[in-house]
């Protein structure tokens, strides 16, 4: 497994956010309190939302597969914990009142303040979930926001690039060079792969290609993604490719989303 810096200061966190490689944050430095249920009560509430998205993964046999996502929400909630599967939801904020009460003033406000006490403004911070099955993998993709992973629950490992550039310029990152389920075949020793075990965190940088594997049972993690973060008047070096790109192309539908950063 890879080696990743560690970052537990401001000053180091301040220095290093702009450029990858990816790197862990020291749990002094993100003061997260928040205790989750356990995944599989999560699993079990947030299957059954509107705004839920899942894949169920693992079996060739089409039909297989076909009725386990018909039935996903509704079979008992032991079962599907043994299905391959991946399951994220982008409207946490939808669970503040029950099943993540308190998540907003323990995590979100804690960790906004921080950010902008180091002279940081963005335009979006808001939590991502995800849960996952043994052996399933994310896909091979890149996020046009940072983001702060934390593993809550089981052990993932997050894989991703020492050096992005060689193998993705963040001008085709912008356009979508990257979605696979696979990732692309590379030299092992230019990946980045770092376990996460519960409690750790990592940094992911913006427009970088990465993909996750999860290697037990049932593991669940949350990303606090940035959208237009910026410092003190700089943007990330990647990120300057898709504020270029939204220069010349503005009228993109998804624009309104991140084009804008609030101060």
């Amino acid at each position: 497994m890879s080696t990743a810096v560690i970052v537990t200061t401001p000053e180091e966190f301040t220095e290093r956010w702009r450029t990858p490689p990816n790197f862990r944050i020291g749990g002094n430095l993100a003061q997260i309190g928040f205790e989750f249920p356990p995944a599989i009560d999560v699993l079990d509430a947030i299957r059954k939302d509107d705004e839920v998205r899942f894949t169920v993964l693992g079996t060739d046999d089409w039909a297989v597969r076909m009725d386990r996502t018909a039935a996903f929400r509704d079979a008992p909630i032991r079962e599907i914990a043994t299905w391959p599967f991946r399951l994220v939801h982008f409207n946490l904020s939808r669970f503040y009142d029950g099943l993540l009460h308190d998540f907003q003033d323990q995590v979100m406000i804690p960790w906004r303040t921080f950010v902008s006490s180091q002279g940081f403004t963005w335009q979006r911070c808001a939590p991502i979930l995800f849960i996952s099955s043994a052996g399933c993998s994310s896909t091979y993709h890149n996020d046009n926001s940072h983001g702060l992973v934390w593993q809550v629950e089981g052990t993932k490992t997050f894989h991703s690039y020492r050096d992005p550039d060689r193998i993705l310029s963040a001008e085709a990152a912008v356009i979508g060079e990257t979605t696979a389920e696979e990732p692309p075949p590379h030299n092992p020793a230019d990946r980045l792969s770092v376990r996460m075990e519960p409690g750790e965190l990592l940094w992911s940088h913006a427009l970088t290609p990465h993909w996750v594997t999860t290697e037990s049972p049932l593991a669940m993690s949350v990303t606090l993604s940035h959208g237009g973060l910026c410092h003190q008047g700089c943007y990330a070096e990647r990120e300057l490719a898709l504020r270029s790109y939204w220069d010349k192309h503005p009228d993109e539908a998804w624009l309104r989303d991140l084009r804008t950063t609030r101060y």
